[in-house]
């Protein structure tokens, strides 16, 4: 599906969708919690449901309610599990090593550019406690094998995901573990709200050690509204839009939460530094070409995204009448008078989100291509956009 957008503001108040880094922490854990779990989340999305699915592939049963789902916990494990986590990063890499810890011989169906992005050092280390990886297919990961506990070691500054992934399930083991880090911790909020989720089912990982335990069911629980994608209609208040964004906790520990500091940093000539924020930088790319220009720092993990995300982030600007130049680890946005223009979605949601927000500064029109990408983790984006005065008209391809 294609968009073209006609110049023109938006306006009015717009209710933040449920955190999916949260929903996927929470639905794992009550997967795997002693009884069944409410989770109240209005709207879902394709990340979200594959998450879903995997677990249902392992014995939970999930169904949607009218307020989010009701998680059933696994009561009996597969020996085999097929298991379809489609482009899902966060899929793949928070349930890689739970399979490794329950022992389920398990295929991952990987779509889109997964397959291409990084495993490692998760990999290895998988395979040093116990666990076989192997890639039948160029689309498939296989797990084999059983992790045993122990103290696991990993770079903290290649994905947080690869140390959520191993907290959850180290959790499932029957002896205490503990996870080592190296290197510079990017992303660390998540692995702090990865903590809390896990408390939240009474389970304590102080300083990353995992002892023997259950989780407890809270009965019911509040997905939090996400600030990664409120962010875009942040992003378009600061550009003169007057948008208001309700359902949003200021004291989140979602690392995006992170924007509130950053729009007003734009006011000038800013460096920011891309490590724990690297879901914002598409979007603050667009306000700092719209005022004084932004140094992104601390930038190679968003080349490994849905899309090449420095790549994407330059071809979006230079469409729209701006400019960037990029090295190794950082990328410059130079301040443009935006004038509109065709922008290639490269397929990621947050660049076919950022270049809606670019139009409503343009004084011509902003077609977008491959714009359903947003059903990833907005799939209301379109309509709510259309709500709050955004004009446009959709082609079928």
């Amino acid at each position: 599906m294609d968009i073209t957008i006609t110049p023109g503001k938006l306006a009015g108040t717009v209710r933040a969708i449920p955190s999916k880094s949260q929903a996927h922490r929470l639905l794992i854990c009550a997967a795997f919690a002693d009884a069944p779990t409410d989770l109240i989340c209005p709207q879902t999305n394709r990340d979200m449901d594959a998450t879903a699915a995997c677990l249902q592939a392992l014995g939970a049963q999930i169904a949607r309610t009218a307020q989010g789902y009701r998680v059933c916990p696994v009561q009996r494990l597969p020996a085999a599990a097929e298991l379809p986590c489609r482009d899902s990063g966060s899929t793949l890499r928070f349930l890689l090593p739970i399979l490794g810890a329950l022992g389920v011989d398990g295929v991952f169906h990987m779509e889109g550019r997964l397959p291409q992005r990084p495993l490692s050092p998760l990999w290895e280390e998988m395979e040093r406690m116990g666990c076989a990886l192997s890639r039948p297919t160029a689309n498939t990961l296989r797990c084999q094998g059983r992790l045993r506990p122990g103290e696991y070691t990993l770079d903290g500054s290649i994905s947080s995901q690869f140390i959520t992934g191993l907290l959850l399930a180290l959790a499932l083991l029957p002896e205490e573990s503990h996870i080592r880090l190296i290197g510079n911790v990017e992303s660390r909020p998540y692995i702090s709200m990865t903590q809390d989720v896990m408390k939240a089912f009474g389970r304590h990982t102080d300083n990353l050690r995992v002892c023997p335990g259950v989780f407890r069911s809270p009965g019911e629980i509040l997905v939090e509204g996400d600030w990664s994608n409120a962010a875009f209609f942040l992003t378009a208040k600061a550009l003169g839009n007057p948008v208001r964004v309700e359902n949003l906790r200021r004291d989140s520990l979602q690392g995006d939460r992170a924007i509130l500091d950053l729009l007003p940093a734009l006011e000038r000539p800013a460096v920011i530094a891309a490590g724990d924020i690297p879901d914002l930088v598409p979007i603050l790319a667009v306000a700092a070409a719209c005022r004084h220009g932004a140094v992104f720092t601390q930038i190679r993990r968003l080349r490994l995204k849905e899309s090449d995300r420095v790549a994407s982030v330059m071809a979006m600007l230079q469409a729209l009448g701006g400019s960037a130049v990029a090295d190794e680890n950082s990328l410059t946005v130079f301040p443009a008078a935006l004038r509109g223009g065709t922008v290639d979605s490269a397929n990621d949601h947050r660049i076919a989100m950022s270049a809606a927000i670019a139009a409503t500064v343009c004084p011509e029109p902003v077609t977008i291509t491959g714009a359903q990408c947003t059903e990833k983790s907005y799939p209301q984006f379109w309509q709510e956009y259309c709500r709050l005065g955004g004009k446009y008209e959709q082609y079928l391809r």
